[in-house]
């Protein structure tokens, strides 16, 4: 049997995560409101920085449980990552026992978090992966696209990889949607008009986002 992800464990990342965002960074919030207050939620987050899974984590509403890749999990920081009941994937094969504990999030009514690009890049959403469209077909979980804005803008002055210190970075909620057509069908052809479903919607919520923080 595979051993669901800590709820107990994400809520804890989640209060690290604030203390540290706000501590660090301006975070501006906007339309947090939309996140359904329960049962099963994916967010779909661009990806264009480091600091965009563990901004997300700490200004959402809800405790947040993040697909992030294996060569993440080394030592402290994986001991440290899984106690905060986030979840570790192999992205270069088909991780069942990753599938299997992300499924388990979502039937336990938790939040799943994707970065749908699968790897950090532009963060425009332009080349989506398929996992996204399975998760959302398979669990029926509505969608939530994330826009995080301002992470990539200028280098920090003390630590380049990271952001300015205090500088304001945008995270904004979209509305949740659903991937599926609602047949609940989960061949490669349902799969695939899922996923182009989803890029519009998450093209047009980075659009408006965009345009709301004029960034």
């Amino acid at each position: 049997m595979t051993e669901t992800p800590s709820a107990r464990g994400a809520e804890v990342g989640r209060r690290i995560g604030v203390g540290l965002m706000y501590g660090l960074w301006k975070p501006r919030v906007l339309g947090s409101w939309r996140v359904p207050a329960t049962g099963p939620v994916i967010y779909a987050v661009n990806h264009a920085h480091n600091i965009d899974g563990p901004m997300v984590m700490g200004v959402a509403p809800r405790p947040t449980h993040f697909l992030i890749k294996k060569e993440a999990f080394v030592g402290p920081l994986g001991r440290f990552l899984t106690g905060i009941g986030q979840l570790k994937v192999d992205r270069h094969s088909t991780d069942r026992t990753a599938i299997a504990r992300a499924l388990g999030v979502l039937e336990n009514g938790g939040v799943l978090g994707i970065f749908p690009e699968g790897t950090r890049g532009e963060g425009d959403f332009a080349s989506l992966r398929a996992g996204l469209a399975y998760f959302a077909v398979r669990s029926g979980a509505p969608i939530v696209p994330v826009a995080v804005l301002g992470s990539t803008d200028r280098p920090g002055r003390l630590i380049k990889a990271l952001p300015p210190l205090r500088s304001r970075v945008d995270v904004v909620f979209g509305d949740p949607f659903d991937a599926g057509d609602g047949s609940g069908r989960r061949t490669r052809k349902a799969l695939d008009e899922a996923t182009e479903r989803i890029q519009k919607q998450l093209t047009a919520h980075l659009e408006n986002a965009r345009r709301l923080t004029g960034r």
